[in-house]
């Protein structure tokens, strides 16, 4: 017998995550069927892990994470056991990052680099990346704030070729 509205949830991090997390730090709850993120406290790290293998067939150490849910689920929704849920959770906040997204970065041996249009014409950049998220990255040298840079770019974008945007 358990109380609905008091839920918990349950997340499997690669060990190398969940060595940054603590109880106590915040975390979103979505992609549990309802529209809005769900804000959760994350309440416990195990101090074991254990092996996974992944879909590819891969062996992963993984730590389970548990998350207090703080928001009630909306009504007509409802969350129960072994529902799945998505956690993100924030292990570090700063409301004057830059970022750039991480379609944008590739790799030049050991470098972080980017293409950037300037004046119509695709710019090679290196980028000193600090932290890398789930869709961008914190960008501590080589771009400033307004820089346009090319998401995805294709085999033949190189330094100073022409860039027309559609």
């Amino acid at each position: 017998v358990g109380d609905p509205d008091d839920l918990e949830g349950e997340a499997d991090l690669f060990s190398a995550d969940a060595a940054g997390v603590e109880p106590g730090m915040e975390a979103l709850i979505e992609g549990w069927g309802g529209g809005v993120s769900l804000r959760g406290k994350v309440s416990a790290v195990e101090r074991s892990g254990f092996t996974k293998v992944s879909a590819l067939g891969v062996e992963e150490q993984r730590v389970r994470v548990r998350i207090d849910i703080l928001d009630p689920v909306p009504p007509g929704y409802r969350l129960g056991d072994r529902y799945r849920i998505v956690a993100r959770i924030v292990t570090r906040r700063s409301e004057e990052t830059l970022q750039v997204p991480l379609g944008a970065l590739f790799r030049r041996g050991m470098e972080w680099h980017v293409f950037t249009a300037e004046e119509g014409r695709a710019r090679e950049k290196r980028a000193g990346i600090g932290q890398i998220g789930g869709e961008a990255a914190e960008v501590i040298s080589g771009l400033t704030e307004g820089d346009l840079v090319i998401l995805h770019p294709p085999e033949r974008v190189a330094d100073g070729v022409k860039v027309i945007f559609e």
